[in-house]
């Protein structure tokens, strides 16, 4: 196994270019796999005498218990009543209710709407907003709208500076683009950060608070998952998987939980506090610094 070891002999794990000349693989031919997958679907559905998947979702009377009930590793294993098709005719077997998805009502939106003159004109604005945990992605959609009008370059440093305040929900600044600073005053779930493409992100708790941030978590696990570029700082303990597979990103943080910077191909950690198991393993780029007390 040479996963760990940025010499991967096909190309896959790997960041060498040399090495990546290896990988034969092509978009088209994930394509035609899951192309051959559905078309084997279909036959065997029309073998049955069904024409959708829909068709048999419930139906237990397609299924055939293989002879293997006395074999010591499946013995005792009765599918009886998971199999067992209810005498109810008239109720759905499934889950038919459309599911709701509030794309409409996300805090994005806001922010959008209160970031016209810099996505319009480039002038810079201030935004301030309270936040709740059920916001997820939070800058995701902002982010999409500067790399739509101004991509990869996106915008002066702190053209659109948001603070918010509360507990944020998952993948807070996600994949915040070039311009826009995030302040987050409380904390965040997980995925904080994650493909960070270019934003500044702060996390701090309230000033009034009588936490003592260099023991306390401030942010979730896979923090800044991914990301290429940009800067974090947390005032407080992150959890496991801290930086993974970063590869451009300048992170400040009081600690952080098992398997921080793994994979880590560029950019710079800096870690004043403790850090878990498996630290730095298998990282080929970037520096990492532990305050070791």
């Amino acid at each position: 196994r040479k996963c760990h070891l940025n010499t991967c002999p096909v190309g896959v794990a790997t960041q060498d270019p040399v090495l990546r000349k290896r990988f034969k693989g092509t978009p088209e031919h994930v394509i035609n796999f899951f192309f051959y997958v559905a078309e084997e679907v279909r036959a065997l559905l029309a073998e049955m005498g069904y024409t959708h998947l829909d068709q048999i979702i419930g139906d237990t009377e397609l299924l055939e218990k293989r002879a293997l009930i006395q074999h010591w590793k499946a013995r005792g294993l009765d599918f009886g009543k998971m199999f067992f098709k209810p005498d109810a005719p008239h109720e759905a077997v499934h889950w038919t209710e459309r599911q709701k998805h509030p794309i409409d009502d996300v805090l994005d939106r806001k922010l959008i709407e209160l970031a016209k003159p810099a996505l319009e004109a480039r002038q810079p604005v201030s935004i301030e907003l309270p936040i709740r945990n059920v916001d997820r992605s939070t800058g995701a959609m902002l982010s999409g709208e500067v790399a739509k009008r101004f991509r990869h370059k996106g915008l002066r440093e702190d053209t659109i500076s948001v603070k918010l305040n509360g507990t944020a929900g998952q993948s807070f600044g996600a994949f915040l683009a070039r311009g826009v600073s995030f302040e987050l005053v409380g904390a965040a779930n997980d995925y904080v950060g994650k493909g960070l493409s270019g934003g500044r992100i702060v996390i701090r708790p309230p000033e009034n608070t009588k936490i003592v941030a260099a023991e306390s978590i401030i942010v979730g696990n896979t923090v800044l998952y991914g990301a290429t570029e940009g800067e974090a700082y947390f005032c407080g303990v992150a959890g496991e998987r801290f930086a993974v597979r970063n590869s451009g990103v300048a992170a400040v943080v009081e600690g952080v939980g098992d398997h921080g910077c793994e994979y880590m191909t560029g950019g710079i950690v800096v870690v004043i506090g403790q850090t878990g198991r498996n630290f730095a393993a298998g990282m080929s780029g970037g520096v990492a610094y532990v305050l070791d007390e």
